[in-house]
């Protein structure tokens, strides 16, 4: 069978789909929304009483860093995207990660001058204390996040 290379509308597509399956695993409610104005899911957490936004951002597979380095993922995303929730996902390990915003915000290790953040982490662990590594964001997988959700029903949505 010859792989088909994805084009970046179904690879977002993808991981769109992939964040909505693994949400529902969890008992949360979402939907795709039919137009790309930075959310593309909308959430709603049982006990919450307040639905929360969602923009997905998806990779194929880890990329060298700088084209030769070691393996990272990394999810550009806007500065000012309107969502409160930034969702990384990775189709090779089918792996989300969950972020406030605001949070993404804050581990971004790059702005660049077009008004985009770059989030990224190492998949190799040997890489130096001062970057992020995937260990680095177990806390962040999306079921962990989901399940302190649902637990603390007092706990504001982003």
């Amino acid at each position: 069978m010859t792989a088909v290379k994805l084009g970046t509308q179904a690879i977002g597509a993808a991981g769109e789909l992939l964040v909505q399956y693994q949400l529902l695993k969890l008992g949360i409610d979402s939907a795709r929304l039919t137009t790309d104005s930075g959310i593309d899911l909308v959430m709603y957490v049982p006990g919450h009483h307040t639905a929360a936004t969602i923009q997905v951002k998806a990779n194929v597979a880890p990329k060298p860093a700088g084209g030769k380095g070691k393996l990272l993922l990394s999810w550009p995303f806007p500065d000012t995207s309107p969502a409160q929730w930034l969702a990384c996902v990775d189709m090779s390990t089918d792996s989300v990660w969950l972020l406030p915003i605001e949070l993404a915000r804050q581990l971004a290790q790059q702005k660049h001058g077009d008004g985009t953040r770059l989030l990224y982490f190492y998949t190799d662990e040997t890489i130096g204390p001062k970057a992020l590594r995937l260990s680095d964001m177990t806390g962040h997988r999306l079921e962990p996040v989901i399940s302190a959700l649902l637990d603390d029903h007092t706990r504001e949505l982003p």
